[in-house]
């Protein structure tokens, strides 16, 4: 394992959400998401933890707490990355400051992975990280909400996509029901990048790619940029997006898991 370099935290958390509206302040044990995603950043070691937001409520639900700054950006922006941009720039981050972009719907992200994404960019001379975690099942691999990728043998990422790559010919060709030998990989959302290029990707004109798949790290690659891919060094679940999610991962959080 790399060692960890300095680093800081940065969550976007909108309010509004079409398939689970409010998600940041949805309870959990108690407290709202954004906090128990707040402190899973803390505890992993951040000199800082930012939260940014456009939305008084989820700036009230975070005061008080210790080592937690918000930092209130526009309501117009387009995507969580033009939202850390203009955190970056609010908390005057040097160019070359390690940000870590984990999203505010993981309440359960594991400190290792926070800090993994981080050591790989540091570890390398992509300008952008981001983690994966193979892909268990072949539910998963023909789900379109569970986003796969292929990458090089250095580790750099060649495609991400919403289908199932690489496609298996001869193993798909008589059954999608269950995975042919091989490792599939499903991606994580978390990303790592030196403030300065998260500039330069918020400055970024949406790509064909990422419009057709509707992913924005797509951008980066057809703009001809790496992305450095590292395994998770621990379970990594997915995020919140629906109010099965939701209920799931209260249960999880009530039974101290």
């Amino acid at each position: 394992m790399n060692a960890v370099p300095e680093f800081v935290v940065a969550i976007p958390a909108r309010y509004a959400s079409t398939r689970l509206p409010g998600k940041p302040l949805a309870p959990l044990a108690g407290q709202p998401m954004i906090v128990h995603v707040a402190r899973r950043a803390l505890a992993a070691g951040a000199r800082e933890v930012w939260v940014a937001t456009d939305d008084v409520r989820i700036a009230d639900a975070l005061d008080g707490l210790d080592g937690i700054r918000v930092a209130m950006t526009r309501g117009d922006h387009a995507s969580g990355t033009d939202r850390l941009a203009e955190c970056a720039r609010l908390a005057g981050w040097d160019d070359e400051a390690i940000v870590v972009n984990l999203q505010g719907d993981e309440p359960f992200a594991p400190s290792a992975g926070i800090r993994a994404v981080a050591a790989a960019l540091a570890a390398g001379d992509a300008p952008m990280a981001t983690l994966a975690t193979p892909v268990e099942d072949a539910a998963a691999l023909f789900d379109p909400n569970v986003v796969k990728l292929v990458r090089t043998a250095q580790g750099d990422a060649l495609y991400f996509s919403r289908a199932p790559i690489p496609w298996h010919r001869d193993g798909f060709a008589h059954s999608t029901s269950s995975l042919p030998a091989g490792q599939w990989l499903r991606h994580i959302g978390i990303y790592g990048y030196r403030a300065g290029f998260l500039q330069q990707v918020a400055a970024m004109a949406p790509g064909t790619l990422e419009q057709a798949e509707s992913l924005e790290q797509l951008r980066v690659l057809e703009a001809g940029f790496r992305i450095t891919v590292a395994l998770s060094p621990a379970a990594f679940p997915p995020g919140i997006d629906t109010p099965e999610d939701l209920a799931r991962a209260a249960a999880l959080l009530e039974a101290g898991q």
